[in-house]
């Protein structure tokens, strides 16, 4: 296991830069090819395929728990009714959906992209269950756990938690699949029809969550899966469970933003996209080229800068000198490398604005605008 969590931070980073450049440029040619219903099909099955890509990164990473998570007091209840319709269009027809919430809102600590994830990926499998179709039901409770209700998950920590269910009346697992359920790469599906990374990335996300995942099932019973997130006070800030799709990907504006990134082609479509949501653009290519033009007249508005450079000078030391000599500049950070890399090359802050790649142009815009809207 350990292995492969080497591997999955290894191979993350070039990886992401080489996905946000063929996902940025496909979108750029499915807005310009609007009359060309042939070509734009082609275009979108790219970004298709390279959201595939980066899912398949994203759910190694998790497994070792080396993935990037943005946690915030999320409503579980409120996360898992506003998935309805999402699974409604994508679930069979002959799977009936029933979701079953606590009547006051159940507040967990979790990345709620990741929270959605694990729940999609624990539907379609509880649907691939059910070949002759069933019932599929989401359930959210609160409970508290202590030495006598854990049992053998030692590694939880007593206290209050937060449980969310996805439960089938399908075929069931195997004592020897049940047993093997979150091993990455194991499958029981046919080639092609699985990676053998969807149980493995939901173990790995509650791992890293502080929380736990619990399979239950017989042959022929059907099978529940149990995800344990930790208990969390709401934090009245309305931005914690915004999703991703309520911000427009043309929200732009006129600010001059500082683009540091060390490799030409991330860096020439960062410049591109920018330009294209009407900011103005300033280039370096590593940190010390950031800090002479900061030195000169230079005078961004935000700060968007790699993590991991070449020359010496990283994202985080970067920075820091830029606000020393800027007290008011914003800064957003992106990385292509997982979290545990970033600890050892360097002092992580868990409360910068960081946007992993590989990212599409809406979620670009979003978190650019927010950043430079925010107080410093």
């Amino acid at each position: 296991m350990e292995t492969v969590g080497q591997l999955s931070g290894g191979i993350a980073h070039d990886f992401n830069n080489l996905l946000t450049v063929i996902l940025g440029n496909a979108e750029v040619l499915s807005s310009r090819l609007k009359a060309r219903a042939d070509l734009r099909n082609v275009s979108e099955t790219i970004v298709v395929a390279a959201e595939r890509g980066a899912e398949l990164t994203q759910r190694l990473l998790a497994f070792s728990r080396r993935q990037m998570l943005q946690p915030s007091a999320i409503n579980c209840s409120a996360l898992v009714e506003s998935m309805q319709i999402l699974l409604k269009r994508t679930l069979r027809e002959d799977i009936d959906l029933h979701i079953a919430l606590t009547p006051t809102p159940i507040f967990a600590m979790a990345d709620p992209a990741q929270l959605e994830s694990a729940l999609l990926n624990l539907s379609l499998n509880a649907q691939d269950a059910m070949p002759a179709g069933g019932v599929l039901t989401l359930s959210t409770e609160e409970i508290d756990l202590d030495e006598t209700t854990l049992g053998r998950h030692t590694e939880l920590r007593p206290g209050r938690y937060v449980s969310v269910c996805v439960t089938d009346d399908g075929e069931g697992m195997s004592k020897d699949t049940l047993e093997r359920a979150f091993e990455p790469f194991y499958t029981t599906k046919e080639v092609g029809k699985g990676s053998g990374l969807g149980l493995s990335m939901v173990y790995g996300f509650a791992k890293q969550s502080n929380g736990h995942v619990v399979i239950y099932s017989e042959q022929g019973l059907g099978k529940s899966v149990r995800l344990y997130l930790p208990a969390a006070e709401p934090e009245g800030d309305p931005h914690l469970t915004a999703r991703h799709d309520d911000f427009a990907a043309n929200q732009g504006g006129n600010e001059t933003i500082l683009v540091v990134e060390d490799d030409p082609f991330v860096r020439s479509h960062v410049i591109s996209s920018l330009e294209t949501l009407g900011y103005r653009v300033v280039v370096a290519a590593d940190g010390r080229e950031a800090l002479n033009l900061l030195h000169g007249a230079a005078r961004p508005d935000l700060l968007f800068t790699d993590i991991v450079m070449p020359g010496g000078i990283s994202g985080w030391e970067l920075a820091a000198q830029a606000r020393a000599m800027l007290p008011g500049l914003r800064v957003l950070f992106t990385s292509g490398y997982p979290q545990e890399t970033l600890t050892r090359r360097g002092q992580v802050d868990h409360h910068a604005q960081l946007l992993s790649k590989p990212y599409r142009l809406a979620e670009l815009a979003r978190r650019v605008r927010e950043t430079l809207d925010s107080l410093v």
